[in-house]
């Protein structure tokens, strides 16, 4: 005789109730259990329903931020990356140079007419302007939806081939919670597959799993997790195996996600386009790109994801934007844009070369790329103008982000 109970967690806290310091209770999640108790019986099955009471605010989110016209700003690099980018303008990498730099980029007039959200490192989301507005503010005022990075960086995959695996899921739902709480509404979790290094059956899957656990605690805590597998453009490998090797990991990507229940019409996705290696000496025309990578997103990605934020990776500011401009030359299941940071801020950074009268041309570099980009999403990009500094490319091998 079969046995059926319906379990329910207590239900969620209000938003409204919610109080700096105060413990945040996680979302409620319905269990629905059937057992048979009859021992010639089959072994018990088990249907389980999550439930999330963010959900509907998870796909509002998603939405949002794939808004036609509009991409992702990405300035989440740690503070050592960060530091990088100051000395190569000749500044040091204290506190408030960081801040003075980060108030530059979020506080550019109008950058919300081409920018939907923008990716904080945790400083960042609770660091203040320098003249002392928070961050998050300033970026909701531009009806800019604040973001957060999430995972803890690379380190090395025991039993692989060098490869990598991403840190980052333990306190993952605690901070999440804090995260949600600080204002920020979509989450960020970086790991990367090197095809020069294999990758190994044990790297890909490493990456799926560690991605779809990410995706399911940040939805339990209100975040729209942007996924993001990067394969690397170091090597001289061609486009066709780098469409081979992303089939197969977003074919992991995607089976792992929906083992962990992620709901994928609450989800963003950063993929690297499809490109030759960047040493491979054949290189790929932007119509080229559009199609290999347009080919893996028919083949891997269900319709129910909202957008499609493609990672500039070292392409060039030009590059990046031709390129986006050519996969948006006819409609897309997915809103297909942009989430860059080399290739939204190199020449911004270069313009301000830290000095205080160099602010506003500076914002103004910022905003010409914000605008082409936004242009490239809406396939009406023509490339005229740009400068030579633009068309520079930007590959580092080995970068570590």
């Amino acid at each position: 005789m079969a046995s059926t109970s319906l379990l329910k967690s207590s239900p969620v806290i209000d938003k409204s109730e919610w109080v700096k310091g105060q413990s945040i209770r996680q979302p409620s999640v319905s269990i629905l259990r059937c057992n048979s108790s009859t021992a010639a019986a089959a072994a018990p099955s088990a249907l389980s329903i999550r439930a999330s009471s963010y959900a509907d605010e998870l796909i509002k989110t998603a939405k949002t931020v794939a808004s036609p016209g509009r991409g992702i700003l990405a300035m989440d690099e740690s503070n050592a990356t960060c530091g990088k980018r100051l000395a190569s303008i000749g500044l040091e990498n204290t506190e408030a140079n960081r801040q003075a730099y980060r108030t530059l980029l979020v506080s550019v007039p109008g950058l919300g007419n081409y920018i939907s959200g923008a990716i904080l490192f945790e400083e960042t989301l609770y660091q203040s302007t320098v003249d002392g507005k928070k961050i998050v503010d300033v970026l909701k005022e531009q009806g800019i939806v604040p973001g957060i990075k999430v995972d803890k960086g690379l380190v090395p995959l025991a039993g692989s081939n060098d490869e990598s695996w991403c840190q980052g899921l333990d306190g993952l739902a605690s901070r999440s919670a804090a995260y949600y709480e600080q204002g920020a509404r979509f989450a960020k979790w970086r790991t990367v597959v090197s095809i020069p290094n294999g990758p190994s059956a044990l790297a890909v899957k490493e990456a799926a799993w560690g991605l779809a656990r990410y995706a399911a605690i940040s939805q339990d805590n209100g975040l729209v997790p942007i996924v993001e597998p990067e394969i690397l453009l170091d090597g001289e490998h061609g486009i066709d195996r780098t469409f081979e090797v992303a089939q197969k990991v977003w074919a992991e990507v995607f089976f792992y996600m929906a083992e962990n229940n992620v709901m994928f019409e609450g989800i963003l996705l950063k993929p690297s386009m499809v490109t030759p290696g960047a040493e491979c000496k054949e290189r790929a025309t932007p119509q080229q790109v559009a199609e290999y990578t347009l080919s893996l997103l028919k083949r891997r990605i269900p319709p129910s994801v909202p957008g499609i934020m493609f990672l500039s990776g070292g392409q060039s500011e030009v590059e990046a934007t031709l390129n986006l401009n050519a996969m948006n030359q006819a409609p897309n299941p997915w809103h297909v844009s942009f989430s860059y940071a080399r290739a939204l801020q190199n020449t911004c950074l270069k313009t301000w070369g830290g000095a205080p009268e160099n602010v506003e041309a500076a914002q103004q570099a910022l905003l010409i790329r914000a605008k082409a980009n936004s242009l490239a999403q809406l396939g009406k990009y023509t490339g005229e103008g740009e400068s030579d500094e633009a068309k520079e490319g930007m590959f580092v091998k080995g970068y570590v982000y």
